[in-house]
């Protein structure tokens, strides 16, 4: 029997070490290292036993644990300039504080954008009741009126009157030909003679959707093994020939 185990997915890896460090209670000014590599590294392990491909960056940080781990195990402190011991932990907990604070900023920011796509916009009313006011306001409109206006209203009208009538009109028009239709005529009259050229088939009717149409049922029975084609010379004309013992209805 298989057991499956389902790994929580992290953003990247200092979200993997808040979320060690918030499930374990941690002091993230005190980190006991030994206990946080040693599950960070599992982590990754597990995810390279499910053949999850682990990104360079959850590498580079499990690098970087082990490092400060060594140097917490090294007899001889490190001291900075001044003479003071250096905690090698300290760059790993300036990093998370910076994390934690923008990982934060962006939880508050992602519940306001969709508390924000939540709400139905709203406009200016006092701005809209004005422009409405100003427009249905006839008397007002009426003692500025000159024949100058009117002749340009009255162009505006005719050009958008001219703009309507010549609209291009997009008609649709259904070809009175199907593939099946077709491969039936070619069938029928395939029963009254033995064979026929291409050409004798399209001289009836010489419209260009006539002639695919027909092509376009060829194809299908000869690849139905319904018919075979002979070419002729120049290749500029072919002849449709039923296949023998072939029932043609």
């Amino acid at each position: 029997m298989k057991f499956e185990i389902k790994l929580p997915l992290f953003e990247g890896p200092f979200d993997l070490l808040l979320f060690f460090i918030e499930r374990d209670e941690l002091d993230i000014y005190d980190i006991p290292i030994s206990t946080i590599t040693n599950d960070f590294l599992e982590y990754v392990h597990q995810l390279e036993k499910m053949n999850v491909e682990v990104a360079s960056e959850f590498i580079l940080v499990a690098a970087s644990l082990m490092r400060i781990k060594a140097k917490m195990l090294l007899p001889r402190p490190v001291l900075d300039e001044e003479g003071n011991e250096v905690d090698p932990r300290e760059e790993l907990v300036k990093h998370l504080l910076e994390y934690k604070k923008y990982k934060s900023v962006i939880k508050d920011l992602a519940e306001m954008e969709k508390n924000r796509l939540n709400r139905e916009k709203r406009g200016n009313l006092e701005k809209e009741v004005r422009q409405l006011s100003e427009v249905v306001n006839v008397e007002s409109e009426l003692q500025d009126l000159d024949l100058y206006k009117l002749m340009r209203v009255l162009q505006r009208v005719i050009r958008r009157y001219e703009l309507e009538q010549n609209k291009p009109v997009h008609q649709v028009v259904q070809y009175p030909y199907t593939i099946s239709h077709q491969k039936s005529y070619v069938l029928e009259k395939l029963s009254k003679v033995n064979r026929f050229s291409f050409e004798e088939l399209i001289e009836d009717k010489a419209e260009k959707i006539f002639i695919i149409f027909n092509f376009l049922a060829i194809l299908e029975l000869l690849q139905l093994q319904m018919i075979t084609l002979h070419l002729g010379d120049g290749f500029n004309n072919f002849w449709i020939e039923r296949v023998e013992g072939e029932l043609v209805n």
